[in-house]
C-alpha cells in the first residue's frame, strides 16, 4: 500500500520530559506526539525523530516524520484529508497544538517524498549551550547558573583546537554502541551576551552527551584548570575520563537541523 510521508517541524522545552525518545517508564516528547497524531488521524502513528535529546534538553528546531496509509483508490487518509484544505497543513498543525501540552509546539507539517528521512538525511545539526551569572527566576531550567566568570578568550582558543579533529571518543558517553565516533565540526565558538554566554557548535553528527562534555571541558580551560593545548591531549587520548564533567542539561538547546533538499 502506498503511503504519504510528512515532516513535522516542532519545538519543545525539555524540562518535563525524559528526552525525545520513548522510554519504558517515563514521559517523552515522542510518546506524546505519537498519541496526538494517532488520535487525530484515527490510526496508529509512530513518528521518527531527527535524533535524540536527553532528559531536560530543549529544542527550538526539531524534525520528525510519519507515514499515513494511502487508500488503494488514491487520495489520503480520510481524517487527514479533512485537515488538508486550501491552507495546506495548517489544520493539522492547529489540531496537534490543541492536543499537545504547552511545552511542545508544532510549527509546520510538510509533505515530502516517500524516501525522505529526518534522521539519516540531515546534513548538519547545531546546538547552543546557555550560561548566566546571576540568579534569574526566568532562566530556571533554561540556562546554567555559573557563579564565576571563565576566561572566554581561552575557551575560544580551545574551541578552535576542537575543530581540527574528527574522532571525539573522549567526549562520548561510555558504553554507547555506534558505528563510528567521528564527527565533522564546522563551528565551535563562545558568544558573550548581555547577561551570560552562549556556546555555538555545529557538526554533521553528534555523539551521545558530546556537547555537554565539550562544554564541561572548555569550562575547565576558562577556569585555567587546564590550558587550551591540554584539550588537544584530551582528544588524542580518546578517553572519556580525561575530559571534563558533563554540564547540566538545562542549558542545552538543539537549534537547527539542515537537509539537502528544501522543506516547505
Amino acid at each position: 500500500m502506498a503511503v504519504h510521508r510528512f515532516f513535522i517541524e516542532l519545538a519543545y522545552k525539555g524540562t518535563n520530559y525524559h528526552g525525545w525518545q520513548i522510554q519504558p517508564n517515563a514521559v517523552s516528547v515522542q510518546e506524546l506526539l505519537n498519541k496526538a497524531l494517532s488520535t487525530i488521524l484515527r490510526a496508529p502513528i509512530d513518528v521518527t525523530g531527527c535524533g535524540r535529546t536527553d532528559t531536560g534538553v530543549h529544542a527550538t528546531e526539531f524534525f520528525a516524520h510519519f507515514d499515513t496509509p494511502q487508500p488503494p483508490e488514491g487520495g489520503v487518509n480520510r481524517a487527514l484529508e479533512k485537515l488538508l484544505g486550501a491552507n495546506g497543513c495548517d489544520g493539522l498543525v492547529r489540531s496537534l497544538n490543541g492536543l499537545l501540552p504547552y511545552d511542545i509546539g508544532i510549527k509546520n507539517v510538510i509533505p515530502v517524498h516517500a524516501d525522505a528521512h529526518t534522521r539519516f538525511d540531515a546534513t548538519l545539526r547545531s546546538y547552543q549551550y546557555h550560561i548566566h551569572f546571576w540568579k534569574d527566576p526566568f532562566k530556571e531550567d533554561r540556562s546554567w547558573l555559573l557563579r564565576d566568570r571563565p576566561d572566554v578568550a581561552l575557551m575560544n582558543e580551545a574551541a578552535k583546537i576542537i575543530t581540527e579533529y574528527i574522532d571525539f571518543s573522549c567526549f562520548s558517553k561510555s558504553n554507547t554502541q555506534v558505528f563510528t565516533n567521528n564527527c565533522k565540526i564546522s563551528r565551535a565558538e563562545w558568544e558573550q551576551t548581555a547577561d551570560g554566554l552562549i556556546f555555538h557548535i555545529s557538526a554533521d553528527r553528534f555523539l551521545r552527551n558530546m556537547v555537554r562534555a565539550i562544554v564541561g571541558t572548555l569550562i575547565m580551560v576558562g577556569r585555567k584548570e587546564i590550558t587550551p593545548e591540554g584539550v588537544r591531549a584530551i582528544i588524542e587520548s580518546k578517553n572519556r575520563s580525561n575530559a571534563g564533567e558533563s554540564v547540566p542539561a538545562c542549558g542545552l538547546y538543539l537549534t537547527e537541523v539542515k537537509y539537502p533538499y528544501p522543506l516547505g
